[in-house]
């Protein structure tokens, strides 16, 4: 749990927001908040989440660790401040006219917030963390981008919920995909996969499977995942997911309109249709 103020509020959220009052007096007076989070992204995007500790953080700002607990009390203090600053969308975001468009380009805004610090998906996301400046922001262009859909505020919230995991969860498989590169065997090797992944035992995946089998030039064979044809991005599928999404918008939408249609209207003491 992020360390709460007497308001109830996580201290991250405070500092995030400028609520927290900067330190005043002691050696650490060249140090901020802005400085100490703005050191630690370095870090993580150099290194990896994995080289961000205070101690690291401190080097690299020339301080002492214990100049940087007078601004941050914990390292996952600091890991909210630095998740939030990651994910921040352009402060003058425009949404195309019309939610059918303008859901894909904010679905958009926020992938490419993850992907430009992809070690941010690694940290927990909480309670403390919608009420940042940056998540309020993100999720007010959201709905922003919904306003002239016509369904109940809560569904609004679901669906900004739904679009943001898709984009980090599409995000999250590039990345490991990139790490893991294309899964290359010999030539055996993919046989004898395709001995046991047969139509008869797989029937509706099999074909994939052999379509995604190529041997190269020199013999040598890998097995490409079954996206974008067999490529290491996800693109195709992200967009297909937003299609799916807003077609089930639309369905969703035409369902209420034909309820609202159906109910009669009442008179005024509700006892029949007027």
């Amino acid at each position: 749990m992020a360390e709460s103020t007497e308001t109830g509020l996580p201290r991250a959220v405070m500092i995030a927001w400028g609520m927290e009052k900067t330190p005043q007096r002691g050696p650490s007076r060249g140090l901020s908040h802005e400085r100490i989070v703005g050191a630690a992204i370095d870090l993580a995007d150099a290194e990896g989440l994995t080289a961000v500790t205070m101690q690291g953080v401190a080097k690299a700002l020339g301080f002492t660790t214990m100049s940087l607990y007078r601004y941050v009390s914990s390292k996952e203090e600091l890991l909210l401040l630095m998740q939030d600053a990651a994910f921040a969308l352009p402060e003058r975001s425009t949404l195309p006219t019309g939610w059918r468009a303008a859901l894909p380009a904010w679905a958009e805004l926020i992938r490419a917030a993850y992907r430009s610090h992809p070690w941010a998906l690694e940290i927990p996301r909480g309670q403390a963390s919608v009420l940042m400046p940056n998540s309020v922001w993100a999720a007010d262009l959201g709905m922003a981008a919904l306003a002239d859909l016509d369904i109940d505020q809560e569904s609004k919230v679901g669906v900004i919920l739904v679009i943001s995991q898709l984009a980090a969860s599409m995000v999250e498989l590039e990345g490991s995909l990139a790490e893991e590169g294309l899964v290359s065997t010999t030539p055996e090797g993919t046989g004898l996969l395709a001995e046991v992944i047969t139509p008869e035992r797989f029937p509706h995946i099999a074909d994939l499977f052999a379509a995604n089998s190529r041997v190269g030039a020199d013999g040598g064979a890998g097995f490409a995942p079954v996206i974008d044809g067999g490529t290491l991005e996800v693109d195709g599928e992200f967009g297909l997911g937003l299609s799916l999404l807003i077609a089930g918008l639309e369905a969703l939408q035409r369902s209420a309109a034909r309820e609202t249609e159906q109910v009669p209207d009442q008179d005024v003491e509700g006892t029949g249709p007027v």
